[in-house]
This record gives C-alpha cells, structure tokens and sequence, in this order.
C-alpha cells in the first residue's frame, strides 16, 4: 500500500511542476538553513568535551564583594591562590596555574617561528590529561629545561615530526630539550596553545602577591566530591592569606561551560555565547517552519484541485485514515527530495560558510548519528508541512463535492482553509520582518562600535611584541628613541597591555582618607613615557610621564573614574600608593575606553615601568602610514636581526573584541535574507493560485471597465493587508528581543521607531513586488480567452 502511496504522490509531484518546485526549493532552503545553523550549534556546545573526565575540571573564578562597586566576578586569579587549594582543599585532586598565552619564537638551526604558548606548573597534566605522541609531558613539564610541544610545531621543526630528545631555543634566550610531544589541540578546545614551559622558568616576585589577578587557575576533582563541597571548603582561604578581606570567595566553573558562559552577575553565570547559541536554534526552527507554511498554504490552496479526486475515493469506499496517509505520503516525498536538494546545497555552501565564520565544520555523512538525525527532520518536516493539509483534505464530504458545491471540510479550524492560510501568512511574514529589524538593529549597533570615539586614537597606530634585544629596559627605550627620529614616525610608548583591552587588574590602591576594611578593584597598567601623546588622550589636569624621569616611577596617572572613586575632585599632586609604593598622581586623563564596549568605563591608575612592558605603540603621522611600517620594519631589523619582523594594526585589535557580534551580524543578514525569500516563493505560488481561481472574475471585471490597475489593486490588497498585520505583531516582539541584547552592551544605541516603519516598507515593498508578477499576467490577460468557457 505505501508503494501505491509513493507511486501516486509521484505523478501528483509531475503533474503540478511550477507548484511542486515552489514547495521543494523553499523546504530545500529551510531545511539547508536548519542544518548550516545546526553544525554551527553543534560545534559551539562541544568545546572542551573532547578531554578525558571532563566533568570533573573545573575552572577557578574569584568573586570580589567590592564596596560601592557591588559584587564582581574575575576570570583570572592570583598567583598564590593555586598553592594553597593544592594544599588545604582535599576534595581537589590537581591543580594548575598559567600564565596568559604569549607568543615567543622558536629556533632550531636555521629555522624560526612564532609559536604561541604558556607557563604552567607542574599538574597541568593531571588536570588535562592530552593524548601524547612521544614521551611523557608530565615528566617533561616538571623538568626546567624542557618543553612540551604540539605535533603541528614537531613536524615544522624536525624531519618527520621526530622532536623528541632534540634541542629548541626559545626566544633567542634558553635552549630546551624536547621532553613530550602532544597531539594538536582541536578547533573546540578553550586552550590553545603549542608549546608548555615549566611556571617557575618565569617566575617573579610580583606573580607572589594576592592583590594582582593575572593567571588562568584550572583544577579537577575527585570524582566522590562536589562542586558545593569544594566551594566550602575554599571559602576561607582568603580571609586566612590575603593581607585583605573583602568577601572573596573563589567559585568553580565547569570547563564545558567557559566558552559559552562568560557573563557573570551577581557571583552567577548569566550569559555569553549561549545566548547567540540559543537565538540562532530559534532562527534555525523559524526558517524551517517558514517553509512549512509554504507547503501547507500552497497545499490548502490548491485544496480544490484534489476535492473530486477525494470525492471519488470516498464513494468507493476509501477511508479518512488512508486518504490521510495519501496525502502524508506526498508531503514526506515532497520533504525527502528537499532533503537532498538541501544536503547538495550545505555541500556547496559549507567551506565558504567555514571561512566566513573562523569555523571548521564538517559534513559528517559516515557520523552514525547524522542519517538517523537527517531522517528524523524530513520526517518531522513532512509530518509538520503535510498535517493540515492532509487533515483538511481527508475530510471533505463526497457528497457535497459530488454534489459540484466545492470543498467543505468537516475538520476545521478556525473558519475554514481560507482563516488558516491567513493565520499561516501572517504568522510567515511576522517572522520574517523580526529578522529584518533584527538586521537593521544589529547592523546599526555593529556600525555604532566600530564608529565610537574611545577618548583614545586606534587609527594609525601599530603595534609590535617587545622581545629579544628590544625587550627590558634600557634596551626598549634606546630602540624607542631612535624609532623617533625615522621618517613618519610621530610618537612612541611602551605598553604592558593593549589599551582597548587592558585585562589587569588590582586592589593594592590606597589613598589618605580610605576605609581600610574596604576594598576596590581598579585596572593597571604599567607603561613608558608618552603614553597620553601617544594616544591622544585628553589631559585634564598635570602633565605625561616623561622619558628617563627617575622620579616618574614612583607616580601615577589616573583616569576620571579613578578620581571619583578616591572622592578627589582636584587628583593632581595628591598622594596615593600602589605598585611602585607611595607616590603621587601628576595627571588626570579623561575617560576613554579599556575595553569592549560591553563593559563600563572603569578606574584605571597607569604606572611608568618601561621595563614591565610587552608591547610598544607606534603612532604614525596622518597619511604616512607604509613610510612609517617601512621605517620601524628597518629599525627593528637592526636591532633584532634574529626574529621576524610582524607588526599589527590597534584598529584590527579593536574589530576583534567584537567577532562574535560580527558573526551574529552576518547569520542575522544572510539567514534574514533566506527567510524573507522563503516567505515570497509561498506568496508567489499564493498569488498564482488565487489569480488562477478567479481568472474568469477578472474576465468579467475587465469587460465592465476595469482597468490594469484596479485589478492590480484587487488581487493585491488582501496580501498586503496580512503583511501589514504581521508587523503590528512582530514589531513588539522584536522590541523586546533586540532591547534584551542590546542591554549586554554598556554603550549603546537606543531602538528607534524607523526600524521598524523600514522593516514594515521593506516587507510590504518584497510582498508587493512579489504578488504584483501574477497580478499584473493576470490582468493583461485577454478577457475574451477568460470567458470562452462560459
């Protein structure tokens, strides 16, 4: 019997080609929308999933109950913090500390690269445990001079990959013995790193003391403990080391959850990546249900079409059960040839899709869960698309049909076919138009960011790394000195952290007047001399730092923030102490951006270090910018003749902050596009339908006087009248949703009215001109071929 059921959806399929590829491109579309969307998904919620007892490793957060600043959650930790939970918290059964990845350059003979890594201590693989290629990197890690390496750096390095036992130098400095060689870590790993040092290798002073969160603390648990447990038991370490008390508790984050929770309020995981995980499931699950509605409007459209063949299968006995299944058949015929037009559309689309999105997704066709999963959506999709029609058609009454009183279905809902495919079209174009305003909202956002004054210059400015023979000072301030006398070059300043994205923070502060059982986190910074030239930020009050001031090192400059939080209306020539000890501040900077615009400005005290920098900045004069690259390439050159020359453009740093925006920008455009073009293929088939049953009223109109136009208008009006209420239903939807995602941001634009009067003329426009081909052939049509049959 389903054979006959295949055999008959098939010629049904054939006789109605325009109809049939309408419903099997616009399913095709949605269901190759749906499974783009869902790798993507897929991929973001299988990071760090691939390590052995993964639910047992735990990244360690702090929160700080900061007075006057409410309660606030670190990603990074102090340096002590690690030993002393290895050595009080029984239910931790390993623990690790790193330093931020860094980039160093790595030489073996005659070859050199920059290779990015980190410091580690000694459980870093009892905490990870990595598949290893060759020797054992615990052992390796615990030795000072050796190193752990990924499998990508063997096979740069060495012949064949054989690493192990061979010597490497890091940075033009320490020569190391190859003691483990490591499989690459995968796209969907949160660490990424290709090379591991032992911690205590670097190790200094300053990475000593509890006021200064600059390290990555991960830990794993014995597997008969909990996380509650282990929070208990680290909740009195601080009061018990630290020279401080302020609340702090160190809190455990399950590793699965660092990529997609990164949003902490109130001590608690809020938000982060998830939520664009969840907005585009909810994407995905429109878009397929979009074209669904394509199917079942152009099915109860056409519903007259079918009636006598019903009619007739009833009378000769034909169930309500196998006329259903009839048509069930037809619409999971229709859903498995879109299928395949959908699986040859993601094969074709997916590598520009991965290059597009930084991604590495693959089409699993020998996966054992992909067929199973590939045949469950054409089944739910069939099933979805085909029920109503099936339902309605399957319930028709012979003998009215017979009778020539057309379709009346016994099943209805709501009023009839004709409510249902109303409801259908305007729930379609309500959808359709909350993405248009979700386009418009995040695009105008996304231009917003990229646009807003920082109170500092990122434009030509470049930036290179500080090492080898331009690293440590006096060295850094002997190249940066004859970097200001090149052509181009207009000023020059080293930096510990890129300024849109300073990450260091601190609760040494103090000033005269603080309440000492009170604490404040504030950002630091160390940096050279012309920092506020450099970058052109405004000076308030006071002066820069000045190059080769022995005095300088023991004053600050500070931020407006920073000023409102000592309560000091009038900073410059006050005294406080912070790193360098007692000094005073001898400058007042207006407030500018340190990081994202997600987070709110906050206090920052700069300290002038030249020789605890990282990075040095270079401001080039306006229209000079390849003059300047070119002079600072040959200087660096000179100086550092053994390390590739690579420089950076601080704008390009500043689009980074915002790439997952910038992907969600481009899934909202592209799929906002695909959706609003599924909508028009089932208006379209709509349109033709209904210019084809009232091809005789307008045969008749026509003779009587009517014109193109009135015609035109006639068959138009209806369709317009469902666009223009599903943007009374959409617009306060999307409201809604876009005032959510726009509160993550600190700094922000406010939703305006004409996104949605726009998105409302845009709909109406596409529908119009998509309704208006079948209006305009079917008033042009000659009325005397319309009433022949008459």
């Amino acid at each position: 019997m389903f054979r006959n059921y295949l055999k008959i959806a098939w010629r049904n399929l054939i006789r109605d080609k325009g109809y049939s590829a309408i419903n099997i491109f616009g399913l095709a579309l949605g269901m190759a929308c749906a499974l783009l969307i869902g790798l993507w998904v897929r991929d973001e919620l299988s990071y760090d999933r691939f390590l052995p007892d993964v639910d047992n490793i735990h990244h360690i957060r702090v929160n700080y109950n900061f007075r006057g600043q409410g309660l606030q959650t670190t990603l990074v930790t102090p340096g002590p913090l690690q030993e002393v939970i290895a050595k009080e918290v029984p239910q931790v059964a390993a623990i690790t500390k790193l330093t931020w990845r860094s980039e160093a350059l790595i030489t073996v003979k005659a070859k050199t690269a920059k290779e990015r890594g980190h410091y580690a201590t000694t459980d870093f693989f009892s905490v990870f445990n990595l598949p290893a290629l060759y020797g054992d990197p615990a052992k390796a890690l615990a030795n000072l001079n050796q190193i752990v390496i990924t499998r990508k750096v063997a096979e740069k390095f060495f012949p064949n990959g054989l690493a192990l036992g061979k010597t490497l130098q890091l940075n033009n400095d320490k020569f190391f013995i190859v003691g483990a060689v490591i499989e690459n870590l995968p796209a969907t790993s949160s660490l990424q790193f290709d090379w591991l040092v032992n911690w205590e290798v670097q190790e200094q002073p300053w990475q000593k003391t509890w006021g200064n969160n600059s390290f990555l603390t991960y830990c794993r648990l014995k597997s008969e403990t909990t996380v509650e447990q282990t929070e208990v038991a680290m909740k009195g370490i601080y009061p018990r080391y630290a020279d401080f008390d302020n609340n702090e508790t160190p809190i455990l984050q399950p590793i699965t959850d660092l990529h997609l929770w990164g949003d902490y309020k109130n001590g608690k995981p809020v938000g982060g990546q998830i939520e664009y995980v969840r907005i585009f499931s909810l994407v995905a699950l429109f878009i397929l249900f979009i074209a669904c509605i394509n199917f079942m409007n152009v099915a109860t459209a056409r519903s007259a079409m079918r009636a006598k063949e019903v009619g007739v299968r009833k009378s000769l006995g034909a169930m309500r059960s196998s006329l259903a299944g009839q048509f069930l058949s037809e619409s999971l015929l229709t859903s498995a040839l879109a299928a395949g037009l959908a699986l040859l559309i993601v094969w074709n689309v997916l590598p520009t899709f991965n290059a597009v999105f930084e991604k590495q997704l693959t089409f699993g066709l020998t996966e054992p869960a992909f067929w199973p999963l590939l045949g469950g959506i054409v089944f739910v999709t069939g099933l979805v698309s085909g029920s109503y029609p099936a339902l309605f058609l399957s319930g028709l009454s012979p003998v009215r049909i017979l009778r020539g009183r057309g379709p009346s279905p016994r099943l209805r809902l709501g009023t009839g076919p004709a409510q249902f495919r109303r409801v259908l079209v305007v729930f379609q174009f309500s959808l359709s138009i909350f993405l248009i305003v979700g386009m418009l909202a995040v695009g105008r956002q996304m231009n917003y960011l990229r646009t807003k004054h920082l109170g500092l210059d990122r434009e030509n400015v470049v930036w290179i790394q500080l090492e080898g023979n331009i690293a440590g000072f006096p060295k850094t301030e002997t190249f940066r000195r004859e970097l200001l006398q090149q052509p181009g070059i207009a000023s020059a300043v080293e930096v510990a952290h890129l300024p849109i994205n300073i990450q260091s923070t601190s609760t040494d502060l103090q000033w005269p007047g603080k309440d000492p059982n009170q604490l404040f986190s504030v950002s630091a910074m160390s940096v050279g001399a012309d920092f506020v030239k450099t970058m052109n930020i405004q000076l308030l009050a006071g002066r820069d730092f000045r190059a080769g001031s022995y005095a300088d090192t023991s004053n600050y400059l500070i931020n407006e923030a920073a000023a409102k939080l000592m309560g000091m209306k009038e900073p410059v020539g006050k005294e406080i102490t912070f790193w360098m000890g007692k000094g005073r501040v001898i400058g007042l900077m207006k407030d500018f951006h340190l990081n994202s615009l997600h987070q709110a400005i906050s206090p920052l005290v700069l300290t002038y270090i030249p020789g605890n920098t990282s990075f040095l900045l270079v401001k080039t004069n306006p229209g000079q910018t390849q003059r300047a690259v070119t002079s600072l390439e040959k200087v660096a050159r000179s100086f550092n003749p053994n390390y590739p020359f690579t420089y950076h453009f601080l704008d390009e740093d500043y689009e980074e902050l915002y790439r997952s925006e910038q992907q969600v920008q481009t899934l909202v455009n592209y799929f906002g596009v695909l959706a609003i073009l599924i909508s028009c293929l089932g208006l379209f088939g709509l349109a033709a339908f209904t210019a084809e049953q009232r091809t005789k009223e307008i045969g008749v109109r026509k003779v009587l006087g009517a014109s193109v136009g009135n015609i035109v208008t006639l068959l138009s009006k209806d369709f317009l009248k469902l666009v223009l209420f599903a943007l009374v239903l959409a617009s306060p939807l999307a409201w809604w949703a876009l005032d959510k995602w726009l509160s993550t941001f600190a700094y922000r634009q406010q939703l305006s009215g004409w996104y949605f009067a726009l998105a409302g003329t845009l709909a109406v426009s596409i529908a119009l001109l998509t309704v208006s081909y079948q209006s305009i052939k079917a008033a042009l049509m000659n009325p005397v071929k319309s009433l022949r049959s008459e």
